[in-house]
Protein backbone atom coordinates (compact mmCIF):
# COMPACT_ATOMS: atom_id res chain seq x y z
CA UNK A 1 0.00 0.00 0.00
CA UNK A 2 1.39 3.04 -0.90
CA UNK A 3 0.48 7.01 0.84
CA UNK A 4 -2.02 7.95 -1.23
CA UNK A 5 -3.55 4.78 -0.61
CA UNK A 6 -3.40 5.16 2.88
CA UNK A 7 -5.13 8.33 2.75
CA UNK A 8 -7.64 7.55 0.56
CA UNK A 9 -8.33 4.97 3.44
CA UNK A 10 -8.23 7.52 5.73
CA UNK A 11 -10.72 10.16 3.82
CA UNK A 12 -13.16 7.06 2.86
CA UNK A 13 -14.29 6.15 6.35
CA UNK A 14 -15.10 9.72 7.56
CA UNK A 15 -17.08 10.17 4.26
CA UNK A 16 -19.26 7.11 4.82
CA UNK A 17 -19.75 8.05 8.20
CA UNK A 18 -21.12 11.34 7.24
CA UNK A 19 -22.82 9.93 4.71
CA UNK A 20 -24.29 7.45 6.97
CA UNK A 21 -25.48 10.50 9.31
CA UNK A 22 -27.01 12.44 6.65
CA UNK A 23 -28.81 9.69 5.60
CA UNK A 24 -30.37 9.42 9.25
CA UNK A 25 -30.52 12.92 9.85
CA UNK A 26 -33.54 12.71 6.00
CA UNK A 27 -35.17 9.84 7.23
CA UNK A 28 -35.62 11.24 11.14
CA UNK A 29 -36.73 14.30 8.88
CA UNK A 30 -39.21 11.78 6.97
CA UNK A 31 -40.51 10.17 9.89
CA UNK A 32 -41.21 13.59 11.75
CA UNK A 33 -43.14 14.65 8.89
CA UNK A 34 -44.94 11.67 8.16
CA UNK A 35 -46.06 12.12 11.40
CA UNK A 36 -47.37 15.38 11.03
CA UNK A 37 -48.75 15.13 7.30
CA UNK A 38 -48.86 11.54 6.35
CA UNK A 39 -47.19 9.30 4.15
CA UNK A 40 -48.17 11.35 0.75
CA UNK A 41 -46.29 14.51 2.20
CA UNK A 42 -44.91 16.48 -0.60
CA UNK A 43 -41.07 15.58 -0.73
CA UNK A 44 -40.35 19.16 -0.84
CA UNK A 45 -41.84 19.42 2.72
CA UNK A 46 -38.75 16.28 3.85
CA UNK A 47 -36.37 17.98 2.13
CA UNK A 48 -37.31 21.33 4.08
CA UNK A 49 -37.64 19.67 7.15
CA UNK A 50 -33.75 17.93 6.26
CA UNK A 51 -32.49 20.95 5.50
CA UNK A 52 -31.69 19.09 1.73
CA UNK A 53 -31.90 19.61 -1.43
CA UNK A 54 -35.23 17.68 -3.66
CA UNK A 55 -31.80 15.81 -5.41
CA UNK A 56 -30.19 14.62 -2.42
CA UNK A 57 -33.12 12.92 -1.48
CA UNK A 58 -33.83 11.46 -4.81
CA UNK A 59 -30.50 10.08 -5.33
CA UNK A 60 -31.00 8.27 -1.90
CA UNK A 61 -34.58 6.90 -2.57
CA UNK A 62 -35.49 6.79 -5.99
CA UNK A 63 -39.08 6.30 -5.92
CA UNK A 64 -42.04 7.32 -2.40
CA UNK A 65 -41.90 3.65 -1.49
CA UNK A 66 -38.09 3.06 -1.21
CA UNK A 67 -38.30 6.05 1.29
CA UNK A 68 -41.53 5.12 3.06
CA UNK A 69 -39.96 1.73 3.42
CA UNK A 70 -35.99 2.95 4.85
CA UNK A 71 -38.27 5.79 6.80
CA UNK A 72 -40.23 2.60 8.53
CA UNK A 73 -36.86 0.09 8.36
CA UNK A 74 -35.09 2.97 10.55
CA UNK A 75 -37.52 3.52 12.84
CA UNK A 76 -37.78 -0.30 13.82
CA UNK A 77 -34.22 -0.42 14.35
CA UNK A 78 -34.32 2.63 16.81
CA UNK A 79 -37.11 1.18 18.44
CA UNK A 80 -34.66 -2.17 18.84
CA UNK A 81 -32.00 -0.19 20.07
CA UNK A 82 -34.23 1.88 22.30
CA UNK A 83 -34.95 -1.23 24.63
CA UNK A 84 -31.71 -2.43 26.71
CA UNK A 85 -30.70 1.57 26.99
CA UNK A 86 -34.17 2.27 28.78
CA UNK A 87 -33.66 -0.65 30.62
CA UNK A 88 -30.20 0.09 31.47
CA UNK A 89 -31.21 4.21 31.97
CA UNK A 90 -34.45 3.56 33.65
CA UNK A 91 -35.72 4.24 36.91
CA UNK A 92 -37.63 0.80 37.01
CA UNK A 93 -37.98 -1.97 34.64
CA UNK A 94 -41.66 -1.08 34.39
CA UNK A 95 -40.82 2.54 33.76
CA UNK A 96 -38.45 1.64 30.92
CA UNK A 97 -41.45 -0.93 30.07
CA UNK A 98 -43.57 2.49 29.32
CA UNK A 99 -41.19 3.82 28.08
CA UNK A 100 -40.17 2.03 25.75
CA UNK A 101 -44.11 1.23 24.79
CA UNK A 102 -44.24 5.26 24.12
CA UNK A 103 -41.65 5.26 21.68
CA UNK A 104 -43.71 2.19 19.79
CA UNK A 105 -46.78 4.23 19.77
CA UNK A 106 -44.87 7.23 17.59
CA UNK A 107 -43.66 4.38 15.23
CA UNK A 108 -46.87 2.85 14.68
CA UNK A 109 -47.92 6.36 14.23
CA UNK A 110 -45.16 7.25 11.71
CA UNK A 111 -45.85 3.74 9.82
CA UNK A 112 -50.03 4.66 9.16
CA UNK A 113 -50.28 4.58 5.61
CA UNK A 114 -47.58 2.25 4.82
CA UNK A 115 -49.64 -0.43 3.66
CA UNK A 116 -51.73 1.20 1.33
CA UNK A 117 -48.44 2.30 -0.35
CA UNK A 118 -47.04 -0.96 -0.64
CA UNK A 119 -50.75 -3.04 -1.13
CA UNK A 120 -49.58 -3.89 -4.73
CA UNK A 121 -46.28 -5.28 -3.56
CA UNK A 122 -47.48 -7.78 -0.86
CA UNK A 123 -44.33 -9.87 -0.92
CA UNK A 124 -42.62 -6.21 0.59
CA UNK A 125 -44.95 -5.76 2.83
CA UNK A 126 -44.88 -9.25 4.24
CA UNK A 127 -40.88 -8.92 4.55
CA UNK A 128 -41.11 -5.75 6.21
CA UNK A 129 -43.54 -7.26 8.86
CA UNK A 130 -41.69 -9.83 9.74
CA UNK A 131 -38.52 -7.47 9.83
CA UNK A 132 -40.40 -6.00 12.60
CA UNK A 133 -41.44 -8.90 14.27
CA UNK A 134 -37.97 -10.34 14.50
CA UNK A 135 -36.26 -7.20 15.84
CA UNK A 136 -39.11 -5.75 18.23
CA UNK A 137 -40.43 -8.99 19.76
CA UNK A 138 -37.15 -9.57 21.42
CA UNK A 139 -36.98 -6.24 22.70
CA UNK A 140 -40.50 -6.53 24.47
CA UNK A 141 -39.48 -9.78 25.90
CA UNK A 142 -36.95 -8.28 27.52
CA UNK A 143 -38.38 -5.75 28.88
CA UNK A 144 -41.58 -7.26 29.90
CA UNK A 145 -39.35 -10.11 31.94
CA UNK A 146 -37.17 -7.79 33.33
CA UNK A 147 -40.27 -6.02 35.07
CA UNK A 148 -41.72 -9.46 35.66
CA UNK A 149 -38.70 -10.08 37.52
CA UNK A 150 -38.66 -7.05 39.75
CA UNK A 151 -42.23 -8.36 40.47
CA UNK A 152 -43.80 -5.25 39.16
CA UNK A 153 -45.95 -6.36 36.76
CA UNK A 154 -48.18 -9.62 36.40
CA UNK A 155 -46.01 -12.53 34.14
CA UNK A 156 -48.83 -14.14 31.94
CA UNK A 157 -48.38 -11.68 28.90
CA UNK A 158 -46.75 -12.09 25.86
CA UNK A 159 -44.64 -9.28 24.22
CA UNK A 160 -46.30 -9.95 21.00
CA UNK A 161 -49.99 -10.33 22.67
CA UNK A 162 -48.81 -6.80 24.50
CA UNK A 163 -47.53 -4.92 20.79
CA UNK A 164 -50.73 -6.08 19.14
CA UNK A 165 -53.11 -5.16 21.94
CA UNK A 166 -51.13 -1.22 21.70
CA UNK A 167 -51.27 -1.55 17.51
CA UNK A 168 -55.12 -2.41 17.69
CA UNK A 169 -55.40 0.38 20.16
CA UNK A 170 -53.55 2.56 18.15
CA UNK A 171 -55.84 1.82 15.14
CA UNK A 172 -58.25 4.89 13.74
CA UNK A 173 -56.69 7.07 15.98
CA UNK A 174 -55.86 9.70 13.30
CA UNK A 175 -59.33 9.63 12.16
CA UNK A 176 -61.05 10.44 15.62
CA UNK A 177 -60.46 13.82 17.34
CA UNK A 178 -62.40 12.29 20.39
CA UNK A 179 -60.46 9.28 20.24
CA UNK A 180 -57.01 9.37 22.17
CA UNK A 181 -54.84 6.36 21.83
CA UNK A 182 -51.70 7.36 23.80
CA UNK A 183 -54.35 7.47 26.85
CA UNK A 184 -55.48 3.93 26.54
CA UNK A 185 -52.15 2.84 25.90
CA UNK A 186 -50.88 4.36 29.36
CA UNK A 187 -53.96 2.88 30.94
CA UNK A 188 -52.65 -0.76 29.32
CA UNK A 189 -49.10 -0.84 30.77
CA UNK A 190 -50.43 0.62 33.67
CA UNK A 191 -52.94 -2.60 34.40
CA UNK A 192 -50.08 -5.08 34.00
CA UNK A 193 -48.72 -4.20 37.26
CA UNK A 194 -49.56 -6.56 40.03
CA UNK A 195 -51.50 -5.25 42.88
CA UNK A 196 -49.72 -4.99 46.26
Amino acid sequence: MNASDESAGRTSAPRRKDARRNKEALLDAAAAVFVTSGVDAPVRDIAAEAGVGLGTIYRHFPTRADLIIAVYRHQVDACAEAGPALLANGATPHAALAQWIDLFVDFLVTKHGLAAVLQSENAGFDALHAYFIDRLVPVCTQLLEAAAEAGEIRSDLTAYELMRGVGNLCVGADSDARYDARRLVELLVAGLRRPH
